[in-house]
């Protein structure tokens, strides 16, 4: 059984019935993402149970997919209707390159509303959820939203020097849990899935400012802001250190070949 009290401290609510826009900012500003199981090698559950132990009692973190479906058993432990929806990352996919469906986004019917909920994108994912469907631009702690048409899509898309961009596009039909099973196999274990291949690990502040830390182009640590980025090159050796002490993820270490395992294995 899902433990929401569990849940709720986890992201430091304590009491009440929240809304859905409180879970979801608690959510984001709570557990980082992070793809550290598949760069390391190890599987990558999505049954309730495992992610409630490893995001919840292991004060880990994880990626779209274990994000939020562990917010979508939350939201419907407090009584919401939730529906799946995979999405193709449009953000810095080369002209004419078209991804696979490999982004989970979800649908929350509650408080009379649909509601457009992901805390699963990383450094660029939404503090709040935004009404489902096309409409008006949304600001949150600095940052600009909207959501768009371009049929079959939705499109969310976000503020990036002063541009619109496309972030993912998706097609406003739910899709079963075998799906996602799917698309996770593909993600965290094929050799050109991005989160096999390399590093990626992030938090948001409620303020707004988000921490990036990723070796997709270069070894680097960014912290950005609505109104400024700053990018540190690193080394690898400072890896494992930046885990624990900026992120709260202990517990790596680098092999001899430099790659990031857990401790445990070292």
């Amino acid at each position: 059984m899902f433990d929401l009290d569990a849940y709720l401290a986890r992201v430091g609510l304590h009491g009440g019935r929240p809304s859905v826009a409180e879970v979801h900012r608690a959510h984001i500003t709570s557990i980082p993402f992070e793809n550290l199981d598949p760069h390391c090698g190890i599987p990558v559950s999505l049954a309730v149970e495992d992610l409630q132990r490893k995001l919840v009692i292991e004060r880990r973190g994880g990626y779209c997919f274990e994000q939020n479906l562990l917010l979508a058993a939350a939201l419907q432990e407090l009584g919401a209707e939730v529906d799946m929806f995979l999405a193709r990352v449009r953000l810095g996919a080369p002209a004419g390159v078209t991804r696979p469906r490999s982004h989970l986004v979800l649908r929350v019917r509650a408080e009379g509303l649909d509601w457009h909920a992901d805390v699963g994108f990383g450094a660029g994912s939404l503090l709040e959820p935004l009404p489902f469907g096309p409409g008006a631009e949304h600001e949150q702690s600095g940052w600009r939203f909207r959501v768009v048409q371009e049929d079959p899509e939705l499109v969310l898309q976000t503020v990036k020097e002063d541009e619109w961009v496309d972030v993912y596009g998706f097609a406003a039909q739910p899709v079963p849990f075998v799906d996602l099973e799917t698309s996770n196999w593909f993600v965290s274990t094929h050799p050109r899935s991005p989160f096999v291949a390399g590093l990626r690990v992030s938090t948001q502040a409620d303020d707004g400012a988000r921490t990036l830390l990723s070796d997709w182009n270069g070894l680097s640590l960014t912290e950005q802001t609505p109104t400024a980025t700053t990018v540190t090159p690193l080394q690898r050796d400072a890896v494992p250190e930046l885990l624990a002490t900026r992120f709260a993820l202990p517990g790596y270490a680098l092999a001899a070949d430099g790659h990031l395992i857990p401790a445990t294995q070292g």
